[in-house]
């Protein structure tokens, strides 16, 4: 991939170019970049750059061979790590067992979430993994020499998923061999290990700008300006919310959570209880896309307050939905439901039982409608 093909991020683009002209490039990057503003694209483009064999003022020249390989994700120095699930029980997966679905995935969705990932190689309802294994085939595939580039490049994308035995890369991190760089490209800071994180130097990616998002979903995506006006707004610097929310603005969501909805008001127990053992079977991933939508939903009954709905992304029915919630929650109330559902997220992601998470909230969500103290659960 080349600089060029990335939105914006210019100025990223040039700090990591001038750290290699000015020979002040670290042995271990992190790109913290939030969901939908390139992290991966960049990281790729990076990468390609380093071995790139007539390098250009802009970036990679693309017309190298080590171009050629490095944009087909096939050059034998830059090495891959990513989540992935065993294919079967008792497998110890490591990254290269999914290599050719992810060069099809970052040719596909070079903008996706872990959760695009996962369900691109049919996760379902299990949680990726970086593992002690992939690990241990990190610390061998760097101990050998390069095959034909100056530099060794490990790119791993989204190290949130790599629990404590990430503390086994600490030496490699620490001492590495010679022209061996760290390309660690992350969402969330305070997920990643904080061994790992005090031996990196840290770049921070900003979230893409209004019209740079409104010329990137008219030129890339071929969505109408209107449209595209209207998702950047909703998406705030985020590419992949924007594209998902212009292509998934019917989704099964609303449904779930209006029926949600009703029935914490009626106060109907037995249609609730089902209610949870539906969402309960849907899988951790989609949970949180759930949960996250609800959240979304608020943020556009915020926004409807100060802005005209003409202005917004979200579909008919949704605005109608988001007035609606507006007579029935006040500022305060929204905010506190917002903090529920975060809290739930994170429960969510820590395999939390999904029943009593989801029975919980619901009760909670009753106190808070109500206006009355949440009980302590």
């Amino acid at each position: 991939m080349l600089f060029s093909n990335i939105i914006g991020q210019e100025d990223i683009k040039e700090q990591l170019i001038n750290s290699v002209v000015q020979n002040r490039m670290s042995h271990a990057i992190v790109l913290l970049a939030p969901e939908g503003t390139g992290g991966l694209p960049l990281g790729l483009a990076f990468a390609q750059y380093l071995v790139c064999e007539d390098k250009q003022a802009d970036g990679a020249c693309g017309k190298c061979q080590a171009c050629i390989k490095a944009a087909k994700y096939i050059h034998p120095d830059i090495h891959f790590s990513y989540p992935v699930i065993p294919r079967k029980p008792g497998d110890k997966p490591v990254s290269t067992d999914y290599a050719a679905e992810w060069r099809e995935f970052i040719v596909a969705q070079p903008y996706g979430n872990a959760y695009d990932w996962l369900q691109f190689i049919g996760a379902e309802n299990k949680q990726g993994n970086i593992t002690a294994t992939e690990c241990q085939d990190i610390i061998h595939k760097l101990s050998l020499k390069s095959f034909e580039s100056q530099y060794k490049i490990l790119l791993m994308w989204m190290p949130e998923y790599l629990g404590n035995e990430g503390n086994r890369l600490l030496k490699l991190i620490e001492e590495p061999p010679p022209n061996t760089l760290f390309l660690l490209i992350a969402e969330n800071q305070e997920q990643i290990l904080a061994t790992i994180l005090s031996r990196t130097h840290l770049i921070k990616v900003n979230p893409l700008p209004k019209e740079v998002m409104v010329e990137a979903l008219i030129s890339r995506a071929q969505i109408a300006p209107a449209k595209a006006r209207q998702a950047a707004t909703i998406a705030a610097g985020n590419y992949r919310e924007a594209l998902y929310l212009l292509q998934n603005s019917d989704d099964d969501y609303h449904e779930l959570l209006r029926n949600w909805l009703n029935y914490i008001f009626t106060g109907n127990r037995s249609a609730l209880q089902e209610w949870v053992d539906t969402v309960a079977k849907m899988g951790r991933e989609n949970q949180k896309q759930f949960l996250r939508y609800f959240i979304n939903l608020l943020e556009h009954t915020l926004r409807l307050k100060y802005i005209d709905k003409s202005l917004l992304a979200f579909s008919e029915e949704e605005t109608d939905f988001a007035a609606k919630l507006q007579k029935l929650a006040n500022l305060q109330q929204m905010e506190l439901i917002m903090q529920e559902l975060d809290s739930a997220c994170y429960y969510v992601e820590r395999n939390a039982n999904a029943k009593l998470l989801f029975h919980a909230l619901s009760i909670k969500l009753q106190y808070i409608f109500k206006k009355r103290p949440i009980p302590m659960m």
